[in-house]
């Protein structure tokens, strides 16, 4: 009897389908926004966030938030910007999927966005789909980020 129980005990798994010496990616962190390229409809937009702008995305266990603005503080009409978002995560593996549950684009609100992630030293890299039927968005964002040491 105690060797059925100990075998029961032994075989569930708190993670099925997850190696447990699987090494988890070590997302925690503060991180800043270097570059981002979306590719959408045949067209590649870069943009360097290391000089007009500033974005930081803030990742603990549970949640991820993020920030944008401009270095200007806003007093330039034409490159004045700002926008945040926050909301929950889930990591298995590298599959990475962002809850957005907070945003001030509000339509992006009550969306899930699945990446693939991967950190190379202190460098985090992001790729995946950004799909919204009901505003016509579809299309393939990579983001590059340095982690923040204080």
């Amino acid at each position: 009897m105690a060797s059925a129980a100990f075998i029961v005990l032994f075989s569930c798994k708190e993670n099925p389908g997850q190696n447990p010496d699987q090494e988890k990616i070590p997302l925690a962190g503060t991180w800043k926004l270097l570059e981002g390229t979306i590719v959408e409809k045949g067209d590649t937009i870069v943009t360097d966030y290391t000089k007009d702008k500033s974005f930081i995305k803030i990742i603990n266990d549970t949640h991820f938030s993020f920030t944008l603005h401009d270095l200007g503080k806003g007093k330039d009409s034409a490159t004045a910007v700002f926008s945040a978002g926050a909301g929950r995560y889930a990591l298995e593996g590298d599959k990475y999927t962002e809850h957005l549950e907070y945003c001030s684009a509000r339509e992006w609100e009550g969306h899930d966005f699945q990446f693939t992630v991967s950190i190379r030293n202190d460098t985090l890299i992001q790729t995946g789909i950004e799909k919204i039927e009901a505003e016509g968005v579809h299309r393939l964002n990579t983001e590059k980020y340095l982690r923040v040491r204080h």
